[in-house]
């Protein structure tokens, strides 16, 4: 495969800027729009039922697009040493992920068991790697900035976003897996949620911005 030039580069850095920033503002405002959603008590997947739930869909397929144009530009930037290999796959992924949740409404809570769809379930599947794959590709990422001088810029950042992003998803995890924990965070859950996704967007973000402050340093 070609080399990219540092202008392809850059251009392709700018769709984890967008890309973030981009899904964030969409589920966010539709959250708050839509007539009965609760963001702290509902699922962002929630947005993708009812007439409305094109945007959301929509949403889905549009930051898996990006972000997996973005891990062009990480492949780029990390060609050898820790986190080029790992970290690209881990990325590319979660970008995969992204793009099938779309199309693949989800059932919604409480559907009961028998009544659960195809659709629902493959959306859930890859809604677990995505929540599985994010911190972790943080904590990679992490083992790159905490040893190499170039990159040590982003540590703290990873380190901060990659442990909220943990937290949001081990709490997630025993909402799902222990029925007990239910009553207790049931009106909460879209917060746990959010807590997960949020703090890897403005990773990927801060990320891609880092990528395009390396680049403009090499243009001098």
């Amino acid at each position: 495969m070609k080399p990219l030039t540092i202008h392809q580069r850059q251009f392709i850095a700018w769709a984890g800027i967008i890309g973030a920033f981009l899904f964030v503002t969409v589920f966010t405002l539709e959250g708050w729009l839509r007539p009965g959603y609760n963001p702290l008590a509902m699922y962002v997947s929630d947005l993708s039922l009812g007439t409305r739930g094109w945007i959301q869909m929509v949403n889905f397929v549009v930051f898996g697009i990006l972000l997996l144009i973005f891990t062009r530009a990480v492949a780029a930037e990390f060609q050898n040493g820790k986190a080029s290999r790992g970290g690209v796959i881990l990325l590319t992924i979660i970008a995969i992920s992204y793009f099938a949740s779309g199309p693949l409404v989800t059932d919604p809570i409480g559907t009961p068991l028998n009544q659960v769809t195809l659709h629902g379930t493959l959306h859930g599947i890859f809604g677990a790697i995505v929540f599985l794959l994010m911190p972790t590709s943080c904590f990679v990422f992490l083992r790159r900035f905490r040893i190499d001088p170039k990159w040590r810029f982003l540590y703290g950042w990873t380190l901060l976003l990659g442990a909220i992003s943990a937290a949001g998803v081990i709490l997630l995890t025993l909402f799902t897996k222990f029925p007990s924990l239910q009553n207790v965070f049931k009106e909460w859950v879209g917060l746990i949620q959010r807590t997960a996704i949020i703090p890897f967007m403005i990773w990927v973000f801060v990320f891609a911005i880092g990528i395009l402050m390396r680049m403009s340093k090499n243009e001098k």
